[in-house]
């Protein structure tokens, strides 16, 4: 008789650590997914803080070159470095010359073909044909 009530002993925390792991298992079932749906939206939350912050500093880098813009000798020096502009009564050269191991070469040319007074059309095939020399 001692023996039975040993199993019947036995048998209950047996059959109670199985209700107890099938719980646990079907409440892991049910927690699992909005615990990933938390982490995605806080790993999409960080993601976004730092496009966020990005996206500010170069909303202030922007401002900044917005502000030089307004500057009429910035204009005039960007105009000149690129566009290759100049005033009126300035004459521009541009030294193209450089050697085969990378470096540049410091040499003037006179650009006699282009004078003024004569047709734009006439100065730009003569600036063309200048450059191919």
């Amino acid at each position: 008789m001692a023996r039975r009530q040993l199993r019947f002993g036995r048998r209950r925390t047996s059959n109670r650590f199985l209700a107890l792991s099938v719980i646990l298992f079907i409440l892991a079932l049910a927690i699992a997914p909005p615990v990933k749906h938390y982490f995605t939206q806080r790993a999409q939350i960080s993601a976004l803080k730092s496009q966020l912050s990005a996206d500010n500093s170069a909303l202030q880098k922007a401002r900044e070159e917005l502000l030089l813009w307004q500057d009429p000798d910035y204009i005039k020096s960007q105009a000149r470095e690129r566009l290759h502009f100049v005033l009126p009564g300035e004459r521009q050269y541009i030294v193209t010359d450089t050697n085969s191991d990378g470096t540049q070469k410091s040499t003037t040319k006179i650009a006699t073909s282009l004078v003024d007074g004569q047709p734009w059309y006439s100065r730009l095939i003569a600036s063309i044909s200048e450059t191919g020399n």
